[in-house]
């Protein structure tokens, strides 16, 4: 393999998927901007029209079922990973503003009930609602069942008291997936799933965040909330399952996102090296330069394979009604955000000078790889979760 059309070769697609990458890839030649957005631009403004220009295209439909205005019947990782591969290619906010429509209504789709879904998803697949997934706190972030929010409940409502933070889309989202606790029992089994407009009473933008790779990010904070019983996704008590459902859905993408970061910058190294004189002839004759371009080459075909079997394995025993894909997820995160961070590295490495130059190729890559190895699960965590899973596994039947 040496690209993203070699791997549609591959018999983890069919037909449909193979036409949906190739215009995907078409429509971001056409219609995203080549040049990488620069920090001190206004994000917020960016991210929105990136959310409509998607919608009017067509791409948000793949973030939510057919039957509420989605391309699929349902979710498709394979489609997701493939549309995120090729937006991070292109544009790295166009791929973050479309996996947090993802990200953000995945619950909904989930375990939403017919109101809560007809309510919000056909406006995030239009691009008319902006989604957020709301999970991570000040003091609960790969540990999630130390979550600290809370969900009283008062009548027919809900009152919500706490803090979120680290919250894409946190300032511009039009509602939030909101995970609290309600206290059904100890830890993670008294965890509980809201949807929270974000003009309710209560709700307010305590902080926002600049990171090195320009998002919108803030830190929601919860005071006397009230949110309506009828908003709840799913059962009381059920929110840490449903985190970690979506989260099985979305942690393949992420490692799609890094495969598609990594390729662009794989792309821009050997553009580079072929064209840059050096010591009469040109840098890709020297042996170290070819010796980083297959290092390069090889940790990316490594990352595609675990991404494609993550995403081929979901869809399969999702359709069959089978297990989740928890570990093969995890390690198709794990290695693909990786082995992007080591492309873009020894990219950046051959540019030299130009490299670090804010407003190159190479130098944007750099900033938008690193959140990836720590956003929905740390690389470390991922480790834990390989682990344990395959101990599990290992376990005799009882």
């Amino acid at each position: 393999m040496t690209g993203w059309q070699d791997d549609l070769a591959l018999p983890f697609f069919d037909d449909a998927h193979r036409t949906l990458a190739r215009e995907l890839d078409a429509w971001c030649a056409r219609s995203l901007s080549a040049q990488p957005h620069a920090p001190g631009a206004d994000v917020d403004a960016e991210c929105r029209a990136l959310v409509r220009q998607l919608g009017e295209a067509g791409w948000l439909r793949y973030c939510v079922p057919r039957a509420y205005g989605g391309a699929l019947d349902q979710l498709d990782s394979r489609a997701l990973c493939l549309l995120r591969e090729t937006l991070a290619r292109h544009d790295g906010l166009a791929d973050f503003a479309f996996a947090m429509q993802g990200l953000g209504s995945g619950a909904i789709t989930l375990a939403g009930d017919e109101a809560l879904r007809q309510r919000y998803l056909p406006r995030v697949a239009r691009g008319e609602a902006i989604a957020a997934f709301a999970l991570s706190e000040p003091e609960a972030g790969s540990d999630v069942a130390a979550m600290q929010c809370q969900a009283t409940l008062d009548g027919d409502h809900y009152v919500l008291d706490g803090a979120k933070t680290w919250i894409s889309n946190g300032g511009i989202a039009d509602f939030y997936c909101v995970f609290a606790r309600t206290g059904e029992a100890p830890g993670a089994r008294g965890i509980t799933a809201f949807v929270v407009d974000a003009d309710t009473p209560g709700l307010q933008i305590a902080e926002r965040i600049d990171v090195m790779a320009p998002h919108p990010l803030a830190t929601l904070r919860f005071d006397g909330c009230r949110v309506p019983v009828a908003q709840r996704l799913g059962e009381p008590g059920q929110g840490f399952k449903l985190a970690m459902m979506t989260l099985d859905i979305f942690r393949a993408s992420v490692a799609a996102a890094a495969l598609g970061f990594g390729r662009a910058a794989l792309d821009e190294a050997i553009a580079r090296a072929t064209a840059r004189p050096m010591f009469g002839g040109k840098l890709a004759d020297l042996q170290l330069t070819q010796a980083a371009l297959g290092e390069m080459a090889t940790a990316l075909d490594a990352a595609a394979l675990l991404t494609w079997r993550a995403a081929w394995l979901r869809d399969t025993r999702a359709g069959r009604g089978q297990g989740r894909t928890t570990r093969e997820a995890a390690m198709a995160k794990m290695t693909a955000t990786e082995n992007a961070q080591l492309v873009i590295d020894r990219a950046v490495q051959l540019f030299g000078g130009l490299g670090v130059r804010i407003g190159s190729r190479v130098e944007s890559l750099y900033r938008e790889i690193r959140s990836l190895r720590i956003y929905e699960g740390a690389t470390e965590v991922q480790k834990l979760i390989v682990a344990r899973e395959t101990l599990a596994a290992r376990q005799p039947q009882s």
